[in-house]
């Protein structure tokens, strides 16, 4: 099975385990436009080994999903997970938030036991 056939057949089984207010679905489709990347990218949603508390999110602009990923729709954007992701991202709601610190995405994690200080990274 492709990815693009695993993505038709199962996108409504897992789009609540990640979120995207609508000021995150809002950039990165600005995000998306500004590049001039093509409509059938998605947006890759990851957790990585490292940071200060053991675990960090990361998140990319890919072209196509990679073949065990969980993909799902929300807003428009076709957003990519893998398996080893998954199981960390359950619930998570990612926004994009402006302060007089700076700009970026935000992670609100329901299953994070504890993080680092600058909120880069988390514990489970």
């Amino acid at each position: 099975m492709t990815p693009i056939e695993r993505y038709e057949g199962r996108q409504e089984d897992r789009d609540d385990m990640v979120t995207l207010t609508q000021t995150a679905t809002e950039k990165v489709h600005e995000f998306i436009a500004e590049h001039g990347v093509e409509t059938d990218v998605g947006l890759r949603v990851a957790v990585l080994p490292g940071g200060c508390s053991g675990f960090q999110y990361g998140l990319n602009i890919e072209d196509a999903p990679e073949e065990e990923d969980e993909v799902m729709e929300l807003g428009g954007i076709r957003v990519f997970v893998d398996p080893f992701s998954a199981q960390y991202l359950e619930g998570v709601e990612i926004d994009y938030v402006t302060s007089f610190m700076g700009a970026g995405f935000t992670f609100r994690n329901p299953n994070a036991n504890g993080g680092c200080g600058c909120g880069s990274s988390f514990t489970v």
